[in-house]
């Protein structure tokens, strides 16, 4: 077969994009403006919610909200040390307690006994991570919280009106998945008590930079205000923003805490707004993708993560495969001779234990066995609507003469 490039992971921009940004820079508006507030209605039609804010990363939008729910000094935080960075940060940056715990067997998902087990009197929020575009199990993460509601001792009336400790997703690679939760289909973006999405350039839906917040409502609180809450955080807590600014004789505004500049722009937005009308699409696609990925592993005895079941419905961001009886070294030697047919394959992810920042924190990888274990041997496949059927054939083919390879030597 003749040698292709496979890029792992490039953005699908077409003219419809093209078009609409040039719209946006001759409209006048380039920054946080009327596309932006058009992108965050869209956004909150899509997932099912009555709001959302729109962000320049789903960073930011975790942050936020833990500074929402008055996390800080004193609190602990759950995350899975299977992760990304994202996930874990933004309770370093509120100074609250950091708390890894480390996946289940044979999985990416958290270990729920071990969540469990972490939970104390001090811990206000659990981060879930939807990874590569599959929800966790809420409805056993809600289970072992309201099993925990005792210990739970809240501190502001947020958290007094939600009663027991916060979920937050991190569903950065989740937009559009879905999952039954006690019986009831429930999109991704109404499963947590507030969830983050990343339309980062590698994402399924970009803005090139960029995220999204959405909120399950909260009692006593109404969602026009929880919403000003954000763009305040997200505005140097300025009481206008530019859009409002510019009304008749509205100039003056005020500065009611001194927050934080991680607004989207217009131009972000107008991307996005023209990704959001291709989204069924997209997902379409990258289901296709998925299922001939699904066949030619299960004949090759690749072990591979179970997108779409009877229980959920992945948005297919990632394609997690690992080669059974492999250790680390030998899971690099297959990248590098996937890349050497031109096939660009990476890996998702290194356990935060075993990075420079976290092990400085005092965790370390031998902690999380089921962890390192699922890293060691786990190939992430180009999974992409930039790839025809001959490139997925291609990358199938080069799979197959490694592992093949591989069995013969």
């Amino acid at each position: 077969m003749e040698k292709r490039q496979i890029a792992f992971s490039p953005p699908d921009i077409t003219d419809l994009e093209i078009a609409e940004v040039i719209r946006a820079l001759k409209s006048g508006w380039i920054t946080t403006g009327p596309r932006t507030k058009l992108f965050e209605q869209k956004i909150a039609e899509y997932c099912g919610t009555k709001k959302a804010v729109a962000l320049n990363s789903a960073t930011a939008c975790l942050e936020a909200s833990l500074r929402f729910l008055g996390v800080g000094k004193g609190d602990e935080v759950i995350t899975s040390v299977y992760t990304y960075t994202a996930s874990a940060s933004p309770v370093c940056h509120v100074g609250a307690k950091l708390v890894l715990v480390d996946g289940a067997k044979d999985s990416f998902e958290m270990d729920y006994d071990a969540l469990e087990q972490a939970v104390t009197e001090k811990t206000k929020v659990i981060i879930t991570v939807d990874l590569g575009g599959m929800m966790c199990d809420y409805s056993r993460i809600f289970e072992i919280l309201e099993r925990k509601r005792a210990l739970f001792h809240p501190e502001n009336e947020i958290q007094e009106a939600i009663g027991r400790v916060a979920v937050v997703a991190d569903s950065a690679h989740a937009f559009g998945a879905k999952r039954k939760i006690e019986g009831n289909w429930k999109k991704c973006g109404t499963a947590a008590d507030l969830t983050s999405f990343s339309f980062h350039a590698v994402k399924n839906l970009t803005t090139a930079e960029g995220g999204a917040l959405t909120w399950n409502p909260i009692e006593g609180f109404d969602d026009g205000w929880i919403y000003r809450q954000f763009m305040l955080y997200s505005l140097h807590g300025q009481s206008k923003d530019a859009l409002a600014k510019t009304q008749l004789g509205a100039w003056e505004y005020d500065i009611v805490s001194p927050a934080y500049k991680c607004n989207m722009t217009d131009i972000m937005a107008a991307i996005g707004l023209k990704q959001l009308e291709r989204y069924p699409g997209i997902l379409a696609r990258r289901r296709e993708i998925i299922e001939r990925y699904d066949r030619a592993c299960d004949e090759l005895g690749v072990l591979h993560a179970e997108h779409y079941g009877s229980d959920h419905v992945s948005s297919g961001h990632l394609y997690l495969a690992r080669i059974p009886g492999m250790d680390e070294a030998g899971r690099n030697d297959v990248i590098l001779r996937m890349a050497k047919r031109g096939i660009a394959c990476n890996v998702h992810y290194k356990p935060l234990a075993m990075m420079s920042a976290y092990k400085a924190m005092g965790w370390r990888i031998e902690e999380f066995p089921n962890a390192y274990a699922y890293y060691q041997n786990e190939v992430t496949l180009p999974l992409h609507t930039k790839l025809e059927d001959k490139d997925v054939e291609y990358v199938i083919a080069g799979l197959r003469e490694v592992a093949n390879g591989i069995l013969e030597e």
